[in-house]
Formats: C-alpha cells, sequence, structure tokens
C-alpha cells in the first residue's frame, strides 16, 4: 500500500460563495480520514479511551493549488512524513489529487500523543500507537526523527 486513500464526497455546505470548496472543510477532511485510518488500525474510539490516549496537533497548515468545485472527483492520499522512533511525534501529509492526479491541496499535521488521564504528553507512547503508526505508508520524503 502507497497510502491510505479515500475518494471524498462535497457537500453543498463545504462550499463558500464563490462556489468552490471553502479552505476549513479541507482541514475537516483531514481530520475525518485521520480518524478512519486509526480505526482502520485498531486504535478505535474505545481503544483509546481504554489506553488514556488521544491524538493532539501541534500545527496544521493547508497549501492550496487548484480549487475544487462540488462536482470534482477528488481522492485523498495519507501518509507518514515524520515520525520519532520513539512514535511521541509525528507528522502526517494529505495530498488532494484529481483523476488525473493534478495536486489540489496539501495538507501537512504535526502531532503527538497525550496522555487524556495526566492531561500531558504521553511518555511513553503505547504499544498500541506505535504498531498502527507503523503500519502507515510513509511518503516518499519521509524522515525517522
Amino acid at each position: 500500500m502507497k497510502s491510505f486513500s479515500k475518494q471524498l464526497s462535497f457537500r453543498w455546505s463545504d462550499l463558500d460563495p464563490n462556489f468552490h470548496v471553502r479552505h476549513s472543510a479541507y482541514y475537516d477532511f483531514g481530520a475525518q480520514h485521520r480518524i478512519e485510518i486509526l480505526e482502520s488500525l485498531g486504535l478505535t474510539i474505545k481503544a483509546l479511551q481504554m489506553n488514556y490516549l488521544g491524538p493532539i496537533l501541534f500545527r496544521e497548515e493547508c497549501v492550496f493549488r487548484k480549487e475544487i468545485k462540488l462536482s470534482d472527483a477528488i481522492f485523498m492520499h495519507t501518509k507518514v512524513s515524520k515520525l520519532k522512533a520513539d512514535g511521541s511525534r509525528w507528522s502526517i501529509v494529505h495530498e488532494f489529487l484529481n483523476e488525473a492526479k493534478v495536486l489540489h491541496a496539501t495538507i501537512t499535521v504535526d502531532g503527538a500523543w497525550m496522555d487524556t488521564q495526566l492531561r500531558k504528553l504521553c511518555d511513553p507512547v503505547p504499544t498500541i500507537a506505535l504498531q498502527a503508526f507503523a503500519s502507515i505508508p510513509k511518503s516518499d520524503d519521509f524522515i525517522q526523527l
């Protein structure tokens, strides 16, 4: 597997007054895809709660290259671009591509794992999170931190 991929379905409410996808909808699609990926790897909401574990973001940035309209066929491809050896810090990249592989936008998020009971960064990171992130495809420019 080269990336986690899914075709996006746009709603009327995803559009802005210029009739293209509004900027904040991109972030919503990225967040939803990250949760779907974690769920598919066994990091379900229940597993996260049982392990007092939650993903947190330090930075979320989108670079917009080409507008997306309501009827466009867009696929989001998600990969890990940076990962600390102990799994405590990571970066994920979401690319929004059309059927011809034209890049419309890229979201990059930098994050970590938080102990939801202690309300601080995890040290050490639970094995369940390490195993999940080990199975997420890496970007071509992947960096081990």
